[in-house]
């Protein structure tokens, strides 16, 4: 479920015991000047969480998808989030706990070993 700017500023007011006024003009404050900075073409970075940038794509021919028909797609700039370490590694430390209670309530059969099991080494010893 994902969480909404409400969320977040009920979660800004309790942590730091704000009038949810305030901490709504905070949280509003804070996405208009990550709004402004990708308008004016600018980098944002966030240590430990990531960075956002706009990037430019060129103009090109597409497709309807009802009726295949060329569609002519106009030059466009589209924000982009790439992911900092920290956090990407927060949320993969999760997805393996995750993982983890998965494989406890497997139950494994003596004619099950070794099935399967090439794809499942290749996966866990994946490294980034």
């Amino acid at each position: 479920m994902p969480v909404t700017k409400s969320e977040l500023i009920e979660q800004l007011s309790e942590s730091l015991k704000l009038p949810k006024g305030k901490a709504e003009l905070v949280v509003n404050v804070m996405f208009d000047a990550m709004v402004g900075a990708l308008e004016r073409g600018e980098r944002i970075e966030i240590r430990g969480f990531g960075s956002f940038e706009v990037r430019s794509y060129k103009p090109y021919e597409g497709r309807n998808p009802r009726t295949g028909e060329p569609v002519q797609v106009k030059a466009k700039r589209l924000p982009f989030f790439k992911v900092g370490k920290e956090l990407r590694e927060r949320v993969n430390a999760s997805t393996a706990a995750l993982e983890h209670d998965d494989h406890d309530d497997e139950v494994v059969n003596d004619d099950d070993v070794g099935a399967g099991d090439d794809h499942d080494d290749a996966v866990d010893g994946a490294t980034d």
